[in-house]
């Protein structure tokens, strides 16, 4: 059992949270989920003991052991099994078989033992990170983002081992999908305090909405109220006659609580900016494609497709098959090695990838990283899409050398909602983006009137977005002309 009791930490004079009372009790999974910049991450630093609190208190019982599985992947040693033994202290240095035995039940070979573990897929790096955990022997779990960067049959392995985990949980991530499956309880980070539900995330934020829309009306009559009485007192105060009754109204005023009125919370809400396709042609043809970075090894081989006005693909399959390569091969910064891909002329694309949010100006502010977009951009018109990306007002003039992952993924979006397009090509874009955000782009990308190619390990938003699939399976890629939901159930995996 972990309990916070009146806990509070600011940074700069900023209230990060305050007056933090809960209890997380035995057995209990708890998704934690909050705006970025909320106090998530911090809040898992106070329990690691990383940070102390301004005020208030985190009580853990003496020996309670903690596991935290972090969002960076950082190995020292030269082996797998030299690095899960690690994590022994020298009174259980003995024990290196308990660790061999997790790892095999996390589908490690022998062989893979003695392997470098930096030359693992994303997937296997996260399970030997998850393994030298469990080797920790912890009662509870802390997770930070553990879907980043993993692919769907990675995903889908953590979830079901996070399902049976019989300890205590704290789980941290964006994908809504994911953390709804697993936990039984949610813990939210709103207004800088803590609410504790029962159950998942589905229809916290409308008990909140609800809770908050009862206190407005509280407030509003309140203050009508206090208004009115002070409109009595003024009235009647200079009167001899009234005076015992005026002191009591001043009473009755001074037990009126003042409410303030609750600030506005500032959401991610845009829609693309659509540029019209005046063609009833296609607006891509891929054919008999074949690419690879190495002449030896094909990512790509004999692929042919085509894409239509309005239509929204979803590109699947493990990671390092070639997914981001594929949209780099459509948006020209690789070119085949055989065949062809044809652009139609009236296309007009929008990028969204990984690296590029690694090419944004860090000596820029968020304003002029977006203005360089189009240097015949009104001013207002920058604003407001600085204002649509969360960016209102002074927030718009910080620097992208000091802005967080989320943070730049939004300055990216941003630029395409300025550019304009036709077609978008989506890798992964709600990484490092907060749930709310995530639900807000997956609306915009469902609205769009353009055609979509989305990169994506969400299967929530794959099962909603697409109506067409580009598949790396089974060392083979292909098109499945239907939606994600109906590829589990006709065709299926082949890749475990």
């Amino acid at each position: 059992m972990i309990k916070a009791k009146d806990l509070a930490i600011s940074f700069s004079g900023h209230d990060i949270f305050v007056d933090g009372n809960f209890i997380i009790n035995y057995r209990e999974k708890i998704g934690l989920i909050g705006r970025n910049g909320s106090g998530k991450s911090t809040f898992l630093k106070l329990i690691l003991k990383k940070l102390e609190p301004d005020s208030g208190s985190i009580e853990i019982p003496r020996g309670y052991k903690i596991g935290h599985l972090e969002q960076h992947i950082n190995f020292t040693h030269n082996t797998v099994l030299e690095e899960i033994c690690s994590v022994l202290p020298e009174d259980r240095e003995h024990e290196g078989w308990k660790g061999e035995n997790i790892l095999y039940g996390l589908g490690f070979s022998s062989d893979d033992l003695q392997k470098d573990p930096k030359n693992f897929s994303g997937g296997y790096q996260v399970k030997l990170n998850l393994a030298k955990l469990l080797l920790v022997e912890p009662q509870m779990l802390l997770l930070d983002e553990p879907t980043n960067y993993l692919d769907i049959h990675s995903i889908r392995w953590l979830k079901e081992f996070l399902q049976d985990w019989q300890g205590e949980l704290i789980l941290i991530t964006h994908d809504r999908d994911f953390m709804d499956q697993i936990i039984s309880h949610t813990l939210i980070i709103h207004r800088n305090t803590f609410k504790k539900f029962s159950g998942n995330t589905q229809g916290v934020r409308e008990k909140i909405a609800y809770e908050e829309e009862i206190f407005e009306k509280t407030r509003v009559n309140q203050e009508k109220q206090r208004q009115k009485t002070q409109e009595w007192i003024d009235r009647f105060g200079a009167k001899a006659s009234q005076a015992s009754r005026v002191q009591s109204r001043v009473k009755m005023l001074e037990k009126i609580e003042v409410k303030d009125k609750l600030d506005t919370i500032q959401n991610l809400d845009f829609i693309f900016n659509h540029k019209p396709f005046s063609s009833k042609e296609n607006m891509l043809e891929v054919e008999n494609i074949a690419f690879g970075y190495d002449p030896q090894n094909r990512l790509i081989n004999n692929l042919s497709f085509k894409i239509t006005n309005g239509e929204k693909v979803c590109v699947v399959g493990k990671n390092g098959k070639g997914k981001s390569t594929l949209l780099k091969l459509i948006n020209q910064q690789l070119q085949p090695s055989h065949g062809s891909i044809k652009i139609h002329n009236k296309v007009e694309i929008g990028f969204f990838g990984q690296m590029n949010i690694d090419r944004l100006d860090k000596n820029l502010t968020i304003y002029e990283e977006l203005q360089r977009v189009d240097d015949q951009l009104s001013q207002s018109r920058v604003r407001q899409v600085c204002s649509n990306m969360m960016f209102s007002s002074d927030l718009a003039n910080k620097k992208i050398a000091v802005l967080s992952g989320g943070e730049k993924s939004r300055v990216m979006l941003g630029k395409i909602l300025l550019k304009g397009a036709n077609l978008l090509l989506l890798d992964e874009p709600t990484n490092h983006l907060d749930m709310e955000s995530c639900d807000s782009l997956r609306e915009a990308i469902k609205s769009f009137e353009g055609a979509v190619i989305l990169v994506s390990h969400d299967e929530g938003m794959l099962k909603e977005i697409s109506n067409k699939l580009i598949v790396f399976d089974n060392n083979q890629t292909f098109t499945f002309e239907d939606s994600y939901e109906f590829f589990l159930k006709r065709k299926g995996w082949q890749d475990s």
